[in-house]
């Protein structure tokens, strides 16, 4: 099995599967791309993490840190190995004290929450992408390849980000970190760093 080494890209609310999200990912050394569409909840467990934001309780994924290092496992990588009547299916492969890998079965949303949360690598095969590319290349061309390298959230906000001062952005930074609205602190938090710079 010839792995292909992925990087994620971005995740952008899907304007076809009301209530989700797609999270883009990309061949490291290649042009082709892997739109996985996820859930909510699955997509606010990777951006928090991207983001480096800390949420006031932890999120599920992040229950497996404490986890794996009280039994001493170590996640060595991800792999979503098939795709199968339009569903990606997924490993995650974890090493104990012992040395021995052992794979997880996992669905692929879930499989990159823990990737990005171990720093561990993100492969899929040549075969999958290969079909997906053959099934996207529509969707590929119409797609901004800008809107695909970065993180985009459909917000609803009384007033665009840019025409609230930066004081009343910390505030509603706190309140969205609060209620645990993590899509909307991590569009906040990019116009306040934004400001910043």
């Amino acid at each position: 099995m010839e792995k292909v080494p992925l990087e994620i890209t971005g995740i952008e609310y899907s304007q076809t599967h009301s209530g989700s999200y797609v999270l883009h990912l990309k061949e490291i050394h290649g042009n082709r791309h892997m739109p996985i569409v996820i859930g909510s909840f699955e997509a606010q467990a990777i951006a928090v993490e991207l983001e480096k934001m800390v949420p006031n309780r932890p999120m599920t994924h992040d229950l497996f840190k404490p986890i794996f290092s009280a039994f001493n496992v170590s996640v060595q990588e991800v792999i979503i190995h098939q795709f199968r009547e339009g569903l990606f299916i997924a490993k995650i492969t974890l090493v104990g004290e012992d040395g021995i890998p052992t794979d997880i079965d996992s669905r692929s949303s879930d499989a990159v929450a823990i990737a990005v949360r171990f720093n561990a690598p993100i492969y899929t095969t040549k075969q999958v992408i290969n079909e997906v590319n053959n099934i996207s290349e529509g969707y590929s061309s119409s797609t901004d390849e800008d809107d695909m390298k970065n993180l985009v959230h459909e917000i609803d906000l009384d007033e665009p980000l840019e025409e609230v001062s930066v004081d009343d952005l910390e505030q509603q930074l706190e309140e969205a970190l609060e209620n645990e609205d993590y899509e909307l602190a991590s569009k906040i938090r990019d116009e306040i760093n934004k400001r910043k710079k």
